[in-house]
């Protein structure tokens, strides 16, 4: 380890330096400066400081403390070797034959008195008849997934490969939990971790909204009668649907009185009154796809956490984001009240999601393009977010 002569030396050259504790092991630093960096681009003067560092295996931590700039020298961590791809080839391979059962048990054209087992074991027998389903989500899955991983290829920032996550119907609706891609590192900085999270969803985006489009148009339109399950709307859904069939659907026999503005807004928010008797899209497997990646993408939206909302959310407003988490909280809870499955995601996010993958630079903020960026998000968030995710009508 070097002299802490030489080491002030390092951080002088990018940090005025007004004082200096002394740290060992079990504070967990080496050194602590106090004071404010000497230039105005900190991203700049961390990738400096640390290039100097990287020979003793060290490295810098920048952050704000009391308001005051801190420059921390600590021992460099190691980052988590990157395993084989076997184990996210099985998982994925696990997760397509699931999603093609589970296309297959929607694509079945026998009876609706069919018996599960009956309907199961065919679905098995045909289980290529579910390509569509399973080629739609699947693409959309993965463009998401790769687009986190892409962007932190691109900035030199170490994840692991998609893990995809099977769970074949009747256990789940669309046959997979999903899939996570793990941070392995602390991003560098901010705007890092910004664009790591930002570039899943709206590679996912891309994706989902020409597979909606598509299988929209080979949907139709009927009244629904007797009781069923729905898909619930987002903004975005709702839009989809009216550019392809010039309706909002579900479109209801009567709005008995009210106005259709706040009809809508209290259908949006509440799936009430049912919609028995509307006329709605009959969605086709494709269409069921695109609609389950706007799913995917509002759920990873959610700003908390290590969702990817989470880190958009602390890119923007850093250690201050720890206080936007319980009103979050306060909203999954009153949501559950309307769709009970918001309060197991209270919970999950409670126990999984209340940390945030902290970057080693807490000085350098957004830039103005990525703060832009930071309000498209926003926009996407609202665009997709699905209040009522599924509707039990009749």
């Amino acid at each position: 380890m070097p002299e802490t002569e030489i080491l002030n030396n390092f951080v002088a050259r990018i940090f005025r330096i007004d004082s200096i504790t002394l740290g060992d092991t079990k504070r967990g630093f080496i050194t602590r400066y106090h004071g404010h960096l000497l230039g105005d681009d900190s991203a700049i003067a961390y990738d400096q400081l640390a290039e100097n560092l990287a020979p003793y295996n060290l490295m810098p931590l920048f952050q704000i403390e009391e308001g005051e700039q801190t420059v921390i020298i600590v021992h460099k961590t190691t980052s988590k070797k990157a395993s084989g791809a076997s184990k996210n080839l099985y998982f994925f391979i696990a997760t397509l034959l699931s999603v093609l059962f589970t296309g297959a048990v929607f694509e079945s054209t026998l009876p609706e008195s069919t018996g599960l087992f009956i309907l199961l074991q065919d679905a098995l027998l045909h289980i290529w008849r579910g390509f569509p389903f399973a080629l739609s989500l699947l693409s959309i899955l993965l463009a998401h997934e790769f687009g986190h991983y892409l962007m932190g290829r691109h900035h030199k920032t170490n994840l692991s490969l998609p893990f995809f996550l099977p769970l074949p119907y009747p256990f789940s609706i669309l046959g997979t939990l999903g899939a996570f891609i793990q941070m392995k590192e602390r991003p560098k900085n901010k705007r890092i971790l910004f664009d790591i999270g930002l570039a899943g969803p709206l590679a996912g985006l891309v994706v989902a909204i020409p597979v909606l489009l598509y299988g929209l148009s080979l949907s139709k339109l009927a009244p629904l009668g007797g009781t069923g399950m729905l898909e619930g709307n987002s903004i975005l859904y709702l839009l989809s649907k009216y550019a392809v069939f010039g309706k909002l659907l579900p479109e209801p026999v009567s709005y008995h009185g009210v106005a259709p503005f706040f009809y809508w807004v209290r259908y949006f928010f509440t799936s009430t009154p049912s919609p028995l008797g509307a006329l709605d899209v009959q969605v086709h497997n494709i269409a069921w796809a695109g609609w389950a990646g706007l799913l995917v993408t509002s759920l990873n939206m959610i700003p908390i956490g290590t969702l990817d909302g989470g880190h958009i959310l602390y890119a923007v407003f850093g250690k201050k984001a720890s206080k936007i988490a319980p009103p979050i909280f306060v909203i999954l809870i009153v949501l559950g009240f309307v769709w009970e499955g918001w309060w197991l995601w209270a919970v999950m996010l409670y126990f999984l999601g209340r940390k945030h993958a902290e970057p080693l630079d807490q000085i350098t903020e957004l830039d103005p393009a990525r703060r832009k960026m930071a309000v498209l998000a926003l926009i996407v968030f609202i665009l997709v977010f699905i209040p009522v995710p599924l509707v039990i009508y009749g």
